[in-house]
């Protein structure tokens, strides 16, 4: 086995057993620096648009500061949850559930995500759909709560000649 394969062989294996932990610790990071940021107002860039879909989703029964905080408090909490790997089906319930608050500007108000629907998003729009990334992280998460994981492929190379040589 040459170096290639040998570095090839050992980076995928090294990748299979550490990468959803990386995955974890990366998305609880993101939640816990852009939650936290709501803990003081006017820090957080999606402040406005979270406090437009928390009063349309909860008919304005919420007032803003407390909702903002909860808010807060519920993205670090859901942060803290998946860099520490506990109880990690309530932190993904928790997740999607934010998730589908981050999501519903979308629908609740595409005249702030979108310039010319349905291509063209505007930088809130941008700030909203980059989240498509982290529902896919939690899905992958997901898959190895009940001990699954990463497993590195046989040690066979794959077939190139059945490839389009395009």
């Amino acid at each position: 086995m040459n170096l290639y394969h040998k570095t090839d062989h050992f980076l995928t294996h090294w990748l299979a057993q550490r990468g959803i932990v990386f995955l974890r610790l990366s998305i609880g990071f993101i939640f816990i620096w852009f939650g936290g940021l709501k803990f003081f107002p006017g820090a957080s860039p999606a402040e406005e648009l979270a406090l437009s879909a928390i009063s349309v989703l909860t008919f304005d029964l919420i007032p803003e500061s407390p909702a903002l905080f909860l808010l807060a408090g519920f993205e670090v909490l859901i942060g803290a949850g998946l860099i520490f790997g506990r109880y990690m089906r309530i932190i993904l319930l928790m997740l999607i559930i934010q998730m589908i608050g981050t999501m519903s500007p979308v629908l609740l108000f595409p005249e702030i995500v979108f310039n010319s629907p349905p291509f063209l998003l505007t930088i809130e729009g941008q700030y909203i759909l980059k989240n498509v990334i982290v529902i896919s992280s939690a899905m992958v998460i997901g898959a190895t709560v009940r001990g699954g994981g990463l497993t590195a492929s046989s040690d066979s190379e794959p077939d190139l000649s059945e490839q389009d040589s395009d």
